[in-house]
């Protein structure tokens, strides 16, 4: 008979703040995986098993880019006022390219 060992996340939608300590609490007793199924993933209908083959990474954060502390009227200002969400994009853009998707090696 397979040794069979089941790891429930039961916190609501993924990125719980429980599952790496659990799965480290517990890594003497589940030991190292031959298979994992991760049960946490869409399916388009229910006349057929969708399997998911690859999980993508999460990351969440918060962002904050201020430029300038009011509104700016174009002639007051001397040059033009960065607009905060190119900023971002700049900065996202140095992590990897967005037309290929392939992750900076600069890290």
């Amino acid at each position: 008979m397979p040794r069979i060992c089941l790891v429930l996340e039961t916190e609501e939608e993924s990125g719980s703040e429980s599952l790496v300590d659990l799965l480290k609490q517990g890594a003497e007793i589940t030991g190292v995986p031959d298979y994992m199924f991760c049960l946490d993933s869409g399916c388009i209908d229910y006349n057929q098993l969708w399997m998911t083959s690859s999980l993508r990474g999460v990351a969440m954060l918060d962002i904050e880019i201020s430029c300038g502390s009011g509104g700016f009227h174009s002639g007051e200002c001397g040059g033009i006022v960065p607009e905060t969400f190119r900023i971002l994009r700049t900065l996202l853009d140095r992590l990897d390219d967005p037309k290929t998707g392939k992750v900076s090696q600069d890290f």
